[in-house]
């Protein structure tokens, strides 16, 4: 018998759903254990921690089988974006120097201490969710005035805002919007958008733009 090659239900879109789709992305996270290993399938929740994060997918030669044991749900997402959208912060371990610059432009943008990163997922947390799906906010301005790297909604599309202009979100890349939609709600995290307003520059997925990412 060939081996199953269906994708697992672990790649995130920006509203933080968990889909299964054949694109991987550029970054994985987790948000704790959310798979039963036996079946390499989510359980019903989506999360069993606040510590939403996000991680490279290469990190000192080590290789994981994904979702095959019962450790971290490996998720994928298409770019940091993505992941900062769907309500993840930069890892403090496997991406220090990033996890400290999102930290410190987290203060900076937020008027606020230098937080913990507990401190930080509690605020995520209030801000991603609601009744247990995505929570989405209403926007500040103009959605071509926000920062690089946020990601707003028009119905049940999202776009990233990169260099004022905004870009349509799909699997494969982002796609140029024409005409510019109508604009309704700000998916990634109010403190996550202060943080990008700040300085902090999130990867972006190349078809964002050649000087998309760092």
């Amino acid at each position: 018998m060939l081996p199953d090659r269906r994708p697992l239900q672990n790649r995130v879109t920006p509203f933080g759903d968990i889909v299964a789709i054949p694109q991987r992305g550029t970054f994985t996270g987790n948000r704790g254990v959310i798979h039963d290993p036996a079946t390499r399938t989510l359980l019903p929740r989506r999360w069993t921690s606040k510590a939403w994060i996000i991680c490279v997918c290469a990190f000192r030669g080590r290789r994981r089988d994904v979702m095959a044991r019962r450790s971290w749900t490996e998720l994928f997402f298409l770019d940091e974006a993505t992941a900062l959208a769907a309500g993840h912060r930069p890892c403090f371990y496997c991406r220090r120097a990033d996890a400290k610059a999102f930290q410190a432009a987290w203060a900076a943008g937020n008027q606020s201490e230098l937080p913990r990163a507990p401190a930080m997922d509690a605020a995520l947390h209030g801000e991603r969710v609601e009744r247990r799906a995505k929570r989405l906010h209403p926007l500040p301005g103009p959605a071509a005035g926000l920062p690089d790297g946020t990601m707003v909604a028009a119905g049940a599309e999202a776009f990233l805002v990169a260099r004022r202009r905004t870009l349509r979100w799909t699997p494969d890349g982002y796609q140029e919007a024409s005409p510019t939609p109508a604009f309704d709600r700000l998916i990634t995290p109010p403190s996550t958008v202060a943080a990008l307003a700040a300085g902090y520059h999130p990867a972006m997925h190349p078809s964002a733009g050649s000087e998309a990412g760092r």
